[in-house]
């Protein structure tokens, strides 16, 4: 991923969470947030700026406004004066509290939108941090198709040809949900969790060879796709090779990496005559089993191994 840095707009912040434009210069909507930090800054306007990033969305409280309305006007101007000439992005005020002249003034001064909230300092924190955890998650995409199948989302992948698009198409069929066809946007929101997603422009849209470009959504109804869904388990398809030696117990878990978080994989053979969306969906709910401590090829082993033991002794 290089140290490139996705961003997010300060407009599609405001949207989202319904801010309310205090005070704001023209095309302020277009500064780019590119940090999932926020601040604080009750220690900024007392003065200690050790370790202070400026990139960083800043939160005022009841804390910091019970500080600053102890000061006097030139005082709170100075406080204030010290956090918005680091050039800061924005200030969004929670509590929905009256902001100071002092702040109006500074933020027509150096051009920094401040905006408020009227959602209570540490949800408003909550809910912004994970917003800008998907929205400035790393990311790829993948060539292959995502569903959710019994509450798991697959990653099916395979060379082009090999039946991805037309198993998605019969596990909708069966009441299963698409989530993405062809190319699958994949982000890392936190160290455990990936999260799978559609490009809008193709988003609901399938590709059947022999038929075209189907609308999913309008040809099976809303019910039938997800805008995003969690990758759980990754099942890649081949076609079928008579000298290959396929795994038929399962014993071992194999996993595939994707931006540095192991997703548990394993390989579906193809060939005529096999029904992929059955096989596909045996593999949710045996995955299912398995994050619920339950593993049926462990459970035979065991078994296997205890009748042998008793046959040893008798």
């Amino acid at each position: 991923m290089g140290d490139f840095k996705f961003s997010v707009s300060l407009g599609k912040i405001v949207d989202e969470f319904k801010l309310e434009p205090v005070c704001v210069s023209e095309n302020y909507e277009k500064i780019k947030i590119v940090t999932n930090e926020i601040n604080r800054p009750s220690l900024q306007i007392a003065g200690f700026f050790d370790y202070f990033y400026n990139d960083r969305i800043q939160i005022m409280g009841r804390v910091e406004f019970s500080y600053l309305e102890k000061l006097s006007s030139q005082e709170r101007y100075v406080a204030l004066e010290r956090l918005f000439e680091k050039h800061i992005p924005c200030v969004i005020v929670s509590h929905n509290m009256e902001v100071p002249e002092e702040m109006i003034e500074l933020a027509q001064k150096y051009t920094t939108p401040v905006l408020r909230t009227e959602n209570t300092t540490s949800r408003f924190m909550s809910a912004l941090i994970a917003f800008l955890n998907v929205e400035l998650a790393p990311r790829i995409t993948m060539h292959g198709v995502l569903v959710e199948v019994y509450g798991e989302g697959i990653l099916l992948l395979g060379d082009s040809g090999v039946g991805k698009s037309e198993a998605a198409i019969e596990l909708v069929k069966r009441g299963h949900r698409l989530v993405a066809d062809d190319a699958v946007e994949v982000k890392r929101v936190s160290d455990i969790s990936l999260l799978g997603s559609a490009p809008d422009v193709i988003r609901h849209f399938i590709e059947l060879r022999g038929i075209g470009i189907v609308d999913v959504k309008m040809i099976f109804g809303i019910g039938a796709v997800k805008n995003v869904e969690k990758i759980d388990f990754v099942i890649n398809l081949e076609l079928w090779q008579d000298k290959k030696q396929y795994d038929r117990l399962g014993l071992t878990t194999e996993y595939m990496d994707i931006l540095g978080i192991k997703i548990p994989s394993i390989t579906v053979p193809v060939k005529p005559g096999r029904n992929l969306a059955v096989v596909i969906e045996v593999a949710a709910m045996n995955n299912r089993q398995k994050k619920m401590g339950y593993n049926a090829a462990e459970a035979l082993n065991n078994k296997l191994m205890s009748q042998m033991g008793l046959e040893e002794d008798e």
